[in-house]
């Protein structure tokens, strides 16, 4: 019994102790609620204040905002009403030049109806004077009839008749006169342009052969480039196509080729196999092939070079080249590059000279032995002026250039001036004294022959081949020789010359006869 009530009084205790923890525990949540009411409270003044003030902000940046494009608008407004009014200000002056154009054609229309009118009665005069004047024209040619016996159409053949004689008696002999001053006038300018052309081009002498030395620091170098058995010249001839000879000559090793092209292959070749000091076929191979190559680039530059300096444009990459490949070839010892490039320039200054095209002369010229560097076998038996034809026709080059190619040995017609101008200038350059070594053999010998040919007739007292073997001047002696003997004499040396002689051109033969009459004063 004491233990239970102990146990109820236990249960009660803590009924009491719960009920006043519970108590005291809605105390306090009163307490906080009310507290974290307050707070809130404060949290939403202090967030209405702070949202009024970022109102205020916002307010006050959109209305700077308004202003600044009201501002800029304005300006934009200012822009246009002053373009505006600019706009304005022509339209009104177009306007008022519009205004007085228009009353000036008005002006003129006016004066052009009062001219026409003049013009029209003017006219309307004429036609009344001019049938008068038919009329006593007529009645004057019926009078004439009357009084000659002859119709108007007798007495106008007749009068024809007698004016056709005395016309082509006149004119025969009018046309007489000036063919003979054409002749003389045509000479003496055809003489002072070649003159002149030849004057004004400083050209050099022929240079060119069919050897190269090839020079080396000592002998030793020549065991190293025949190699063991001659296995390293074998080679080098092989790649190259050029003969290497080497013989007692000190310190030298000569190429021989007609090829300027292989020869000097060969020549930097040997120079790079000796500076690198390796020598042996295979290596010979190598660099025979890239010195090939090196050529081929250096020929394509000297093309470039040579239309640059003569001022030539547009050319095509193939005549380029074949006009680079022109300096490894040469002509009866002439350098073929020197003298096509000499033609050009003589092309040019003729050209000029006589109111021609000297661009097109001057392309011409350049171009004219371009046939004399083949591609092929093929094309090495067709003339080199047919071939130099065809190729410039290939690539594009103009018909006037074209037939001066061609026609530059006679081949074919001449069609425009410019081709019988490179005739001559090719002439001019491969014929003159020195330019080549076989012409100058050959002019040298020609003096002479004409020279002795003159001391052969009976007579002669003197002979000079004057004007690079192109005139003759004979003086005789005038006791043994008279007047018609010296003209028979002239006539006949010239036929002895055309019989007995080859040479370019023609030669003229001049024969001096002198009367002299002395006395002696003692």
């Amino acid at each position: 019994m004491d233990s239970t009530m102990i146990i109820i009084a236990g249960i009660v205790g803590l009924a009491i102790g719960f009920a006043v923890a519970k108590f005291m525990e809605k105390g306090k949540a009163s307490k906080t609620i009310a507290n974290a009411r307050k707070d809130a409270a404060q949290i939403l003044k202090e967030a209405k204040i702070e949202g009024e003030n970022i109102k205020k902000d916002k307010i006050l940046q959109a209305k700077e905002k308004f202003l600044e494009l009201k501002a800029e608008h304005e300006k934009v407004i200012i822009g246009k009403d002053k373009k505006i009014g600019e706009a304005e200000k022509r339209t009104r002056d177009k306007e008022s030049q519009v205004s007085s154009e228009l009353a000036k054609n008005k002006q003129l229309n006016s004066q052009l109806e009062n001219k026409i009118k003049e013009v029209e009665h003017t006219k309307e005069f004429f036609e009344k004077k001019q049938a008068e004047v038919d009329k006593l024209h007529k009645s004057q040619v019926q009078q004439l009839e009357v009084i000659s016996g002859l119709s108007a159409d007798e007495a106008k053949s007749q009068l024809i008749a007698s004016l056709r004689d005395t016309a082509k008696s006149d004119a025969m002999g009018y046309i007489q006169t000036t063919l003979e001053e054409a002749k003389l006038t045509a000479q003496q300018e055809a003489r002072k342009i070649v003159i002149n052309t030849i004057q004004r081009i400083g050209t050099e002498e022929a240079v060119e052969n069919c050897v190269s030395v090839f020079n080396i620091e000592s002998d030793d170098v020549k065991g190293r480039i025949i190699g063991r058995e001659g296995r390293n010249i074998r080679a080098l001839e092989s790649a190259t196509g050029v003969e290497i000879i080497v013989d007692d000559t000190p310190e030298a090793i000569i190429l021989s080729c007609f090829d300027s092209v292989r020869r000097e292959v060969a020549r930097l070749s040997l120079h790079k196999l000796v500076t690198d000091g390796r020598i042996h076929p295979a290596r010979i191979e190598e660099v025979v092939k890239k010195t090939e190559k090196q050529i081929e680039a250096e020929i394509i530059e000297i093309g470039k070079r040579t239309v640059i300096d003569l001022g030539i444009h547009g050319l095509h990459p193939e005549l380029i080249k074949a006009v680079g490949r022109m300096k490894y070839r040469s002509s009866y010892g002439q350098n073929l590059l020197q003298h096509s490039r000499e033609v050009a320039k003589l092309c040019g200054v003729m050209a000029s000279e006589l109111g021609l095209n000297a661009k097109i002369a001057k392309r011409a010229g350049l171009l004219h032995d371009i046939g004399k560097v083949p591609n092929t076998e093929a094309e090495m038996e067709t003339p080199h002026a047919i071939l130099g034809m065809q190729w410039a026709e290939k690539y594009g080059e103009k018909p006037e250039v074209c037939n001066a190619i061609g026609a530059h040995h006679d081949e074919i017609e001449m069609k425009t001036l410019i081709s019988p101008i490179v005739q001559v200038c090719d002439a001019i350059s491969g014929a003159r004294p020195g330019a080549r070594r076989q012409v100058l053999d050959s002019y040298i010998q020609r003096l002479k022959d004409l020279e002795e040919i003159a001391f052969g007739f009976g007579g002669v007292q003197k002979a000079y081949a004057i004007q690079a073997g192109r005139e003759l001047r004979v003086i005789v002696e005038s006791e043994k020789v008279s007047d018609e003997k010296a003209a028979q004499l002239s006539f006949e040396i010239s036929q002895k010359i055309q019989t007995d002689m080859t040479y370019p051109g023609q030669v003229k033969v001049t024969v001096i006869r002198e009367t002299r009459a002395v006395n002696v004063a003692k």
